[in-house]
């Protein structure tokens, strides 16, 4: 993952020099915000076994095991990517530590609709609470539905437009 990343970066001195085509460097650099927006969030999600306790959810992850601190959650998103199956939605927690882990069980849900609405009754108490996105709200039953409608149609034209832009770039680089 990192290559890719560097890759741009690495491909802007030759252009300079007129080894590589001027607009390749930018090119690369498109395919590699695309890569890191598909591949990125994998890395954080959990994978079985996992364990749970009333104030921890740890988790097996492709970068090894996670633990997220249930009382001291910062943000909660929702992440929706598409397949043949559907929707595939994932809840991405970080907690005030800095810890990522992509929840995607129903046991994991419910533990974290629990920390959530405890962290909400903190909150209208004058504690800081967690920002929780209005899609993550309504696919964990905190809020209406509509949030989860806006969310799933800007997310499939996002993969639409990073799909065609992605084939474009690839069109071009074959072309020259």
């Amino acid at each position: 993952m990192v290559a890719v990343f560097l890759l741009p970066f690495g491909a802007y001195g030759p252009a300079r020099t007129g080894v590589v085509p001027e607009g390749t460097p930018i090119l690369l650099g498109l395919l590699s915000v695309i890569g890191g927006f598909v591949f990125l969030p994998a890395l954080c999600e959990e994978r079985a076994p996992f364990r749970h306790s009333s104030s921890c959810l740890t988790a097996h992850t492709l970068t090894g095991e996670r633990s997220v601190d249930l009382n001291g959650i910062t943000t909660v998103r929702l992440l929706t990517t598409f397949s043949y199956g559907g929707a595939h939605r994932t809840l991405v927690v970080r907690d005030a530590h800095g810890v990522r882990l992509g929840v995607t069980t129903e046991t994991s849900r419910r533990k974290l609709r629990r920390a959530i609405e405890k962290a909400d009754a903190n909150a209208a108490r004058g504690i800081a609470g967690a920002r929780v996105s209005r899609a993550a709200r309504a696919h964990l039953g905190l809020a209406p539905d509509r949030g989860l409608v806006v969310h799933t149609i800007l997310a499939f034209v996002f993969l639409t437009v990073s799909v065609s832009l992605y084939v474009v770039a690839v069109i071009r680089l074959g072309g020259q």
